[in-house]
């Protein structure tokens, strides 16, 4: 078995552990693809999303929203209101290795660009959220990743050593800003791969 080299693992919520995709609401409430498709990229943008996830209330983000666009209010409310909707599950392959790593004794930590409103709504949906040893949300801290800082506080507030931190993350661009800090860190592309970098790094999953 090889030497153990981590102390702890830190996982990504959306992609990782959460299967998060607007079109899971919004193929119901605007069925043809093109219009919808429409809406999702030059109205109710990634972008406009990516603001909650820095710390901007969701009331304020509709009310912006809705007002520079009024026919699509409906809609609009709706990425607020159903947003639930848009999660299908949680991974369960993913859970399970959560599990495995929590059996061998290691902490586990959650680092995600996440609404602090919506973050709240996910824990009561899918208890696994809530059994993180520490978590570092984005519209908590008003920070967002890939930015230095939030993966700063992450290490300074459960004293981890970087080196001996693992990171997973679906967004390689986040991956990088994790290694520039010093973490270990691989791009989540399904629970399998991730099961061998664990083991690669000692882990007995």
């Amino acid at each position: 078995m090889t030497e153990r080299t981590i102390d702890a693992v830190v996982f990504d919520i959306g992609g990782v552990l959460l299967d998060w995709s607007p079109d899971y609401l919004y193929a119901d409430l605007i069925p043809d693809e093109e219009q919808r498709t429409r809406f999702l990229t030059e109205v109710a943008t990634r972008e406009w999303n990516a603001q909650q996830d820095a710390g901007r209330t969701w009331a304020e983000a509709v009310a912006e929203l809705a007002g520079q666009h009024p026919e699509h209010t409906e809609w609009i409310e709706a990425y607020d209101t159903g947003w639930l909707k848009m999660v299908k599950g949680v991974f369960e392959d993913t859970v399970e290795l959560l599990t495995e790593i929590r059996a061998l004794g290691l902490p586990t930590y959650a680092l995600t660009n996440f609404s602090h409103e919506k973050w709240e709504v996910a824990q009561e949906a899918f208890p696994i959220l809530a059994t993180f040893d520490g978590e570092v949300v984005s519209g908590t801290e008003q920070t967002v990743k890939p930015g230095e800082k939030i993966y700063r506080i992450l290490l300074e507030r459960y004293n981890l050593d970087p080196a001996r931190t693992f990171y997973t993350d679906d967004m390689q661009y986040n991956v990088d800003a994790a290694r520039a800090v010093g973490m270990e860190s691989e791009h989540f592309t399904n629970a399998a791969d991730l099961r061998v970098h664990l083991r690669n790094r000692g882990l007995a999953v």
